[in-house]
């Protein structure tokens, strides 16, 4: 569904009505300590609760991850939500009236979540028809779960499954008819159709294991169905409607998320009951695509559970499962090319899917092949490498051209020089003294006849660190010097005139990109608001997720650092605004060092002489700046 922008009012509504403590303690224990409330952070593994909300200031902060907020923000972190998409629930909890900044979406709107309601719901007691059918009447697919899929009374609760009765109209009389639900309704949601040579309806899902099929929040918004017999096709998923599109789901995705998140990695698999063999087996990190290629919004609705971005897709090691592996790469190849997802890929021996491999076997056997999965790009090679005898002149001629192709794909350079270096070593044989030559064969067919090459050996390359332009302890120093003052204007109202005057008097800009987009929130609020700003800026942030999670820390403070700032406020404030002067002043020494030494004495005496007092004056100034900094901000952060 869109979601057009929300009016403030709305929000601020929902801000207000929605009590963080309530909101929280429905994921985390809370206990009373003094104020405020405390728990285990459910953002990260600890045994001692460092994770503190505070009712009178409605914001929870944890002093072991940083992660803070309001409890929008804490919907967003733990669900993985967009803001708009956490707002509208809370508004539906809390009873909240929606409102659109454009009023003739507001009608539509209500409209869509009207209708959405209406739909969870009948697909909710049509699930609940489907698990009932399966106990009264559906011995032959009750036996089907427990003998043919191994399935014991647990996971067939856990995930719902059911039994569609083979008649023609029975879900439709149910619904309809007993439960008076409309039957325009019930269309809409995918469970009836209409006769095509006569009056009337009939059910869409007929004598089949049923499996429904859940949003990320649990709602049930589409069932698959799996036959008991011949009859075609063997897997039937719902028809997209309002609240389910294929291309935008993935199966167990809502019992799966925490999985992901404590295991940092998704596996996806191709078939319902491959997700589900694994979760049985206590592999619970499992989603399964719906037949379909892998879409940028199914990757990366996943993604958002995983740190490192890792994904792992297993399919069976024959030819199809080959074949399925490569279609169902689909979209996110990319983002692979790009190094912005790893992708994995896990093939099963013996061209067994995970529920057949499963059957027999130990789930550590299962954990043990996940480990060793191999990164798709080096996946991509072995299949590439895969029956050839590349001592032979034809195949090597093949395999090279292949590797070639590839190679040109990758767009982050320090992925494309591992593996240029990787596919060198396996064109050389084993004879080291010929990688660096096929390292340059490879470099002249990837690189484009006008783009220059740098002659420099890839082999083994990495990152020099004496390439950068400040050295990590001085860019450090920057970011707590920067970070200090952001957060004394944020919590100290008596101390922002200062700051202010000193920005302005020395001409100075935060340099760290985080740090100036803080900085433009705070002065895009009014400058009205003194007591509330620290609350309208952390709110105003929420619609930025990626910037916010740099940010979050600088709306906390702990003991030690307050007590600083109130005993050294102008110490603390002339150190930071010295540390962030100092980086312009060493780029403007710098550069007249650079005009002094290009310029001929004898030929122009006049500018060699001025670039040289330049220089020395902005050393001077330099020396001036690492006394005004002496005081130890390192301490402090």
């Amino acid at each position: 569904m869109h979601i057009p922008r929300l009016h403030p009012d709305t929000i601020d509504e929902v801000k207000q009505r929605a009590d963080i403590v309530d909101v929280v303690s429905e994921h985390v224990v809370l206990r009373k300590r003094g104020k405020d409330f405390v728990g285990l952070c459910p953002f990260h593994s600890e045994k001692t609760p460092s994770f503190t909300v505070s009712q009178t200031k409605q914001m929870y902060y944890c002093f072991g991850c940083q992660a803070g907020g309001n409890a929008i923000k804490f919907m967003m972190d733990l669900e993985k939500r967009s803001f708009a998409e956490v707002v509208l629930d809370l508004a539906r909890r809390y009873q909240v009236s929606v409102r659109t900044l454009e009023p003739e979406q507001r009608q539509e709107l209500q409209r869509q979540l009207s209708l959405r309601e209406q739909l969870y719901e009948v697909l909710a007691v049509a699930a609940q028809f489907y698990q009932h059918a399966l106990r009264y009447g559906g011995e032959k697919a009750l036996q089907y779960l427990q003998s043919n899929r191994q399935l014991t009374e647990e996971t067939i609760g856990q995930f719902a499954l059911g039994y569609a009765p083979a008649g023609w109209e029975t879900l439709y009389r149910y619904l309809v008819e007993d439960k008076r639900y409309p039957v325009q309704l019930v269309e809409k949601a995918g469970l009836i159709k209409p006769r095509k040579e006569s009056s009337g309806y009939y059910d869409v899902f007929r004598d089949r294991v049923m499996i429904p099929i859940h949003d990320v929040l649990g709602r049930v918004i589409a069932f698959g169905g799996r036959s008991l017999g011949d009859e075609q096709p063997k897997y039937l998923n719902s028809p997209e409607t309002e609240v389910f599109i294929k291309g935008k789901t993935l199966f167990a995705l809502d019992k799966a998320k925490a999985g992901i998140s404590q295991m940092d990695q998704a596996v996806v698999v191709e078939g319902y009951f491959d997700a589900i063999a694994l979760h049985a087996a206590g592999i619970n990190n499992v989603v399964a695509s719906l037949g379909t290629a892998l879409s940028i919004e199914q990757v990366r609705q996943v993604l958002r559970y995983t740190d490192s971005k890792q994904l792992v897709l297993n399919f069976d090691a024959d030819k199809a499962g080959t074949n399925a592996a490569q279609r169902a790469i689909g979209e996110i190849a990319e983002l692979a090319y790009k190094g912005e997802v790893q992708l994995k890929i896990l093939n099963l021996p013996d061209g067994k899917d995970a529920d057949e491999y499963l059957q027999g076997r130990n789930p550590e056997d299962y954990r043990e092949l996940l480990a060793n999965a191999p990164l798709w790009l080096d996946w991509q090679i072995q299949q590439i490498t895969k029956d050839r005898d590349l001592k032979q002149a034809a195949d090597f001629q093949q395999v090279s051209q292949q590797m070639v192709n590839l190679l040109r794909k990758i767009t982050n350079s320090d992925t494309r020089n591992y593996y240029i270096s990787h596919c060198a070593e396996i064109l050389s044989l084993g004879d080291t003294r010929l990688i660096q030559l096929r390292v340059e064969n490879l470099l002249t067919q990837i690189a484009p006849a006008s783009t220059p090459r740098n002659p420099t050996p890839l082999i083994k390359q990495q990152p020099v660190a004496a390439q950068q332009s400040v050295s990590s302890q001085e860019g450090s120093l920057l970011k707590v010097a920067e970070a200090l003052l952001l957060q004394i204007y944020l919590h100290y109202p008596e101390y922002r005139q200062i700051i202010v005057d000193v920005l302005e008097a020395r001409d100075l800009q935060f340099s760290l990109s985080h740090h100036r987009f803080l900085w433009r929130q705070i002065l895009e609020i009014s400058s009205g608001i003194e007591d509330d700003l620290l609350t309208t800026v952390q709110d105003r942030c929420l619609e930025f997720p990626e910037e916010i999670k740099l940010v979050t820390h600088l709306f906390h403070l702990n003991e030690k650092t307050q007590k600083d700032i109130i005993s050294h406020h102008d110490k603390l404030i002339q150190a930071a605004t010295a540390c962030m002067e100092r980086v312009l002043c060493e780029k403007r020494c710098r550069h007249f060092w650079e005009l002094f030494d290009q310029t001929d004495p004898e030929a122009e005496p006049e500018k060699w002489q001025s670039y040289y007092q330049a220089f020395y004056a902005e050393k001077q100034r330099l020396q001036e700046l690492e006394r005004q900094r002496q005081f130890s901000l390192s301490e402090l952060m």
